[in-house]
C-alpha cells in the first residue's frame, strides 16, 4: 500500500495554480495567559506569520478573564485558537460545552482561526448555527496517532471535513515508515486542484519532511516550535530553523529536492551546510533530513525528477550501490555510495566523494604537522588502520591503499573485517585484537564507525592505552567536532584530523555534483564556521 502511489506521479509544478504562501504558524505553549501572550511577540519577531494558542495548556483556564488578555488588540500576529480535549492529543479534560463556549467567544473577540475536532465538528456547527463571525475561519482537524491511511482512504476523509462545513481542513497522521508522506503529498496536490484549503501534515522523525515540503505541494500552513522543548507535537522543528535553515518561505513548486539519507540522522548538520550553499549561488533547492529504513523502497517512492540528488550515510551507502542505475568506477571499486544524483532521464548515478575528502583532510593534517615528501604522499609506505567496515571504511580503505599504505581493517564483527581486507590485500583484526595490536611506531589509525558520536559521546573504539602507538588519528564522526578518541589521541601526543574537514570536503565534492556549479572553497568554510551554532545565522524573514 506504500508504495501503490508515489511522489513520481506527483507534480506540483503542473498542479499549481495562484495561491497564496503557506504560512508559518507557531504554537502558543505557556501556562499563563500573558506568558502566552508575550510568545505571539516573540514568534512575530522570528518572522511567524500566524500564532496558535493552545488553551488547553493553560493552567486554571478561565475563558472571560484569560481570552480578553491573550487575544488583546493590537496582537502582533492573528491568532488560532486550539482548545484540544485528551482524546485528540491535548490536555482538557472535561466535557466539550465549555469548550465550544470558548471556542465561540474566542471567535466574538476577533480570532482569524479557530479550530475544532472532526470527531465533534458537526455538534458544534449545530451550537454555531451561522454565527461564525466573516473574518474568522473555522479549521476542522482529524488526527490519526497510529498511521497514514491510504489516498483513497485520505481524500474520503477531505470530503467527510469539507462536508461540515470547514474553511480549511487539517488532517495530521503518524508515519510509519518515511514512505507514507509520499500520500499525504498527494492528497496536498489533489486538494490544490480542486482548491480545498488543507493543512496536511505527517507526525513523528519520518515525517518531519512533511513538515518542510508542504509549500512545495500547496500546504495552507506549518508548524514550528518557538524554540527547542516547546514543540506541540513530535518532531517540530523551530520556527527559527524553518526560516533561517530550510528557507521555507521561498520554497515553491519548482523548488528541487535533496537531503541526506541516513537512520539515525537528526544529528546532520548537511542541511546547515548544504542549504546555505544552495542560497549563496541562488540555487532553488531545500535540503531536508530523510529517515529512512528501507532504501530501495524510498527511492522507489520519491522517484520524481523534483527529487534531484541525495547524500547517503550510515547505513544505506553500501545498499545505495545496488540501488543506482548507474555508479561512478571509483565508487564502484570502492563498493559504496555517498552521493546520487538524478539525471534528466530520471536515471540515478551513484557517486563516492567520501575517499577524497577523508584521505586529502589526513594527508593535510600530517603535512600541517610532521616534515614531508612533497612529491609523494605522506601515507606512502605507513601502516594505516582503519576501524569500521561500512561504507565510509571501506572508502578510507581504497584511499589509503592507493595512495601507497598498507592498510588493516579493525571490526567488530571479524567476519566483515575479513571480507574488506580481503578485497583491499591486508590483515583484519577484530576490535579486542586491536587493543594489543602495535608491531611498530608511528601508524595511522582512521576510525569509521558511529562509536562516540552524539549523543554517546563517551564512547570510543579504542583506549587511551593503545593509542599510543599511533602517530596520527582520524575520526570520521564530527558531532562532537572533538570525540573522545581525538582528545585522549591528542593527550598521547598524536596528530589528530576532525570528522568535520572530511565532512566539508565530501560535502564541496556532493555540492559539484547536485549543481553542476564550481564549488567556491572559502565559502564553504565561511559556511561551516556557524555549524556549531546555527543560531548565528542571519534571520531570513
Amino acid at each position: 500500500m506504500a508504495t501503490a502511489m508515489s511522489v513520481s506521479a506527483v507534480s506540483p509544478a503542473a498542479a499549481a495554480i495562484a495561491r497564496p504562501r503557506t504560512l508559518v504558524c507557531v504554537p502558543a505553549t505557556a501556562r499563563a495567559p500573558r506568558e502566552m501572550a508575550a510568545e505571539l511577540a516573540a514568534a512575530a519577531a522570528l518572522g511567524a506569520d500566524v500564532a496558535e494558542l493552545r488553551l488547553d495548556r493553560l493552567a486554571g483556564f478561565a475563558p472571560r478573564r484569560d481570552l480578553p488578555v491573550i487575544l488583546a488588540e493590537p496582537r502582533p500576529l492573528p491568532a488560532l485558537v486550539t482548545y484540544r480535549p485528551k482524546w485528540e492529543g491535548g490536555e482538557y479534560e472535561g466535557d466539550d460545552e465549555p469548550r465550544f463556549e470558548a471556542l465561540m467567544l474566542a471567535m466574538e473577540l476577533g480570532a482569524e482561526y479557530v479550530d475544532i475536532e472532526f470527531k465533534v465538528a458537526d455538534k458544534f456547527m449545530r451550537l454555531l448555527s451561522g454565527k461564525k463571525p466573516e473574518n474568522c475561519k473555522l479549521i476542522v482537524s482529524s488526527h490519526n496517532y497510529e498511521n497514514t491511511p491510504s489516498v483513497e482512504e485520505l481524500a474520503n476523509l477531505v470530503a467527510q471535513i469539507q462536508a461540515t462545513g470547514a474553511d480549511i481542513v487539517k488532517i495530521a497522521t503518524t508515519a510509519t515508515e518515511i514512505v507514507d508522506v509520499a500520500r499525504m503529498f498527494q492528497i496536498l496536490v489533489q486538494c490544490q486542484e480542486k482548491q480545498v484549503p488543507i493543512i496536511g501534515l505527517v507526525m513523528n522523525d519520518r515525517g518531519f519532511i512533511s513538515r518542510v515540503l508542504c509549500p512545495k505541494y500547496g500546504g495552507y500552513l506549518t508548524f514550528g516550535s518557538l524554540e527547542k522543548g516547546k514543540e506541540s507535537a513530535a518532531a517540530q522543528p523551530t520556527v527559527a530553523d524553518l526560516i533561517n535553515v530550510y528557507s521555507i518561505k521561498q520554497i515553491g513548486p519548482d523548488t528541487r529536492v535533496f537531503g541526506i539519507i541516513g537512520k539515525p540522522v537528526g544529528h546532520s548538520k548537511s542541511p546547515i551546510l548544504h542549504n546555505e550553499a544552495f542560497r549563496s549561488v541562488g540555487f532553488n533547492a531545500v535540503y531536508v533530513p530523510f529517515l529512512v529504513d528501507d532504501l530501495a523502497k524510498f527511492l522507489n517512492t520519491y522517484s520524481s525528477p523534483d527529487f534531484a540528488g541525495f547524500s547517503c550515510t550510515i547505513p544505506h551507502k553500501e545498499a545505495a550501490v545496488r540501488c543506482c542505475d548507474e555508479v561512478d568506477p571509483i565508487a564502484r571499486d570502492i563498493g559504496a555510495v555517498n552521493t546520487m544524483v538524478r539525471r534528466s532521464d530520471g536515471k540515478l548515478v551513484g557517486y563516492n566523494t567520501d575517499y577524497v575528502g577523508a584521505i586529502s583532510a589526513i594527508e593535510d593534517g600530517i603535512r600541517a604537522s610532521q616534515p614531508t615528501d612533497p612529491s609523494t604522499s605522506p601515507l606512502a609506505g605507513r601502516l594505516f588502520v582503519v576501524i569500521g567496515a561500512g561504507g565510509a571504511g571501506k572508502a578510507l580503505a581504497y584511499g589509503a591503499k592507493e595512495k601507497g599504505a598498507r592498510v588493516v581493517i579493525a571490526n567488530r564483527t571479524f567476519a566483515r573485517a575479513q571480507e574488506l581486507a580481503n578485497l583491499i590485500g591486508g590483515p583484519a583484526l577484530t576490535l579486542a585484537d586491536l587493543e594489543n595490536y602495535h608491531p611498530e611506531e608511528g601508524m595511522i589509525l582512521a576510525n569509521t564507525t558511529a562509536i562516540g558520536m552524539h549523543p554517546n559521546v563517551n564512547e570510543t573504539p579504542l583506549s587511551k592505552q593503545a593509542l599510543k602507538s599511533y602517530a596520527v588519528v582520524f575520526d570520521a564522526v564530527y558531532t562532537p567536532k572533538e570525540t573522545r578518541l581525538l582528545r585522549e589521541a591528542a593527550e598521547c601526543g598524536a596528530t589528530v584530523v576532525s570528522g568535520l574537514e572530511m565532512f566539508i570536503r565530501q560535502a564541496m565534492g556532493q555540492f559539484e555534483h547536485f549543481t553542476g556549479m564550481p564549488v567556491n572553497d572559502n565559502k564553504f568554510r565561511s559556511i561551516t564556521s556557524s555549524l556549531d551554532n546555527p543560531n548565528t545565522m542571519k534571520p531570513r524573514l
